[in-house]
């Protein structure tokens, strides 16, 4: 059965390592013969949330910006990969925006599969623990929500490291599996 996949890309570079393993879940994934539509946050402009909860009952953020399209695509998707580079052993500033932008329908993002995409330049596993356990406090929020797996993309520094890792293997098969 075909499935719907939204693929968020936080990277700031659109070529960047975690770039790079969501497309090759996005290789996998259609070549399994799902739909998939991939994000790159950076082309979107997001504002922060204001925590003013106006947003409350209604289900409409205030702020005129891309977090409502981008909201509707998560509630419609089956399928949600949050994709980020770790800096200083959390997520970037743009998925944090994201998730942070989720307050108005929220709710709504009930019963998903969630696949966790990481890259590091630190070359240790437990480096990108931090970020994991971020993502995981979003989806503790979120009913129904199954983790599904992570790609751990270590020791990739500088834009293309990560060409060379099992990750790119493994990024490629999850996709396939989704």
């Amino acid at each position: 059965m075909s499935k719907e996949i939204l693929i968020l890309s936080g990277s700031p570079r659109k070529y960047g390592n975690s770039s790079l393993l969501c497309g090759q879940f996005m290789k996998g994934a259609t070549e399994a013969g799902h739909h998939v539509e991939m994000i790159h946050l950076a082309d979107k402009r997001v504002r922060y949330c204001t925590g003013c909860y106006a947003c409350e009952g209604t289900g409409k953020c205030v702020q005129d910006d891309d977090m409502a399209d981008i909201l509707e695509d998560m509630v419609t998707a089956d399928v949600i990969v949050l994709a980020t580079p770790v800096y200083f052993y959390t997520m970037c500033a743009q998925m944090k925006t994201v998730i942070d932008r989720t307050v108005p329908r929220y709710t709504e993002i009930a019963g998903k599969d969630f696949y966790f995409i990481l890259t590091a330049a630190d070359g240790k596993r437990e480096a990108l623990e931090r970020t994991v356990e971020g993502f995981r406090g979003f989806t503790s929020c979120l009913d129904g929500a199954n983790e599904k797996g992570i790609v751990y993309g270590t020791g990739a520094w500088k834009i293309g490291d990560i060409k060379t890792s099992q990750a790119m293997v493994q990024a490629h098969e999850m996709g396939k599996g989704a």
